[in-house]
């Protein structure tokens, strides 16, 4: 399917809206339609690289029940696969960033890594967060790429139930300001609940919202915890994130947008958190950019308290201790 290399650090990335990969060192045959066989650069292993066609989608194997996907955080932009024509387009700009420090600080700190699954392609030719049709628009060479994505993800989830029982995919976002020029600094929280849904009291949303029709069902079904709980009791995803000094929605302290633009997840959220043939869970996060993606000493500092976030995390809901 593509390349593989050691790699035990990321490289490090500039904070700017440019890539670090130019496109100028892409030289494929265009008329070339005879891709390898997915899974063809595998097995897969903690510690190595491994590349799609082109370097269009990045792999890296982690050591812990955790994937982080990032799906519009890429910069390039090859001739070969032409623009989009319609859907959002819009670049999550230093998520890529973002997600490698993450990667970077629990290796230095704790010899762990996570999964990460990066789409290097820039939103305008290729988006990994909607479904295959949308996401390419019958350009091949998209669709390939589309396909790596997901078959990387795929591979890294197979990986941790193998070796953990279960896991949580991270789908990695940028929010930026409201339509009326407002900057929300929360990290929005995305477990395929709408901003009605969660604008109801926890007695209802108890009642009213089965445990299937989130994107963690396997943490609700394997526990004695309520929705309302885990969504945003003191040891939520949210409630931990403002415990470490980032305001989140929904939490303790915001448990609902209360009419509020908010986004409650995407195609991979859904995809890879519903499917009850695993026993797995999908929440897509979608930072700030001032505070958390503004520049690298902010990237440093959220990477130090999310490790911290997803390490209570997991004490908590799957009695396992990532460090």
């Amino acid at each position: 399917m593509g390349s593989r290399s050691v790699l035990f650090f990321f490289i490090p990335f500039v904070i700017s809206c440019s890539s670090s990969i130019s496109n100028d060192t892409f030289v494929d045959d265009f008329s070339d339609e005879n891709f390898k066989t997915l899974g063809s650069d595998g097995p897969y292993f903690y510690g190595e690289q491994y590349s799609g066609r082109n370097n269009y989608i990045n792999y890296y194997p982690g050591n812990i029940p955790v994937i982080l996907s990032i799906p519009h955080g890429g910069e390039l932009v090859p001739v070969e696969i032409s623009d989009r024509t319609y859907g959002v387009s819009v670049t999550d700009s230093n998520t890529i960033e973002l997600g490698s420090s993450i990667s970077d600080y629990m290796y230095e700190n704790f010899n762990i890594r996570p999964y990460i699954i990066i789409n290097n392609l820039k939103r305008t030719k290729m988006d990994a967060n909607r479904d295959k049709v949308e996401a390419a628009q019958n350009n091949v060479f998209a669709e390939r790429a589309f396909d790596e994505f997901h078959y990387y993800i795929s591979s890294a989830r197979e990986d941790i139930i193998q070796n953990f029982g279960t896991g949580i995919l991270f789908d990695i976002h940028g929010h930026g300001p409201n339509p009326d020029g407002f900057v929300d600094l929360r990290t929005w929280i995305g477990y395929l609940l709408s901003g009605d849904e969660l604008d109801q009291n926890d007695k209802d949303l108890d009642i009213n919202i089965l445990s299937n029709d989130t994107s963690i069902f396997n943490i609700l079904n394997s526990s004695n915890h309520l929705l309302s709980d885990v969504i945003r009791g003191p040891n939520s995803l949210g409630s931990l994130f403002e415990t470490y000094g980032y305001s989140a929605l929904p939490s303790s302290i915001s448990p609902s947008p209360e009419g509020m633009r908010y986004f409650s997840g995407g195609y991979n959220t859904f995809v890879y958190g519903t499917d009850s043939d695993y026993n797995f869970n999908a929440i897509q996060l979608e930072f700030p950019y001032p505070t958390i993606r503004d520049n690298q000493n902010s990237i440093n500092a959220f990477a130090e308290a999310f490790s911290s976030v997803i390490h209570d995390y997991f004490i908590t809901y799957f009695d396992i201790d990532l460090f």
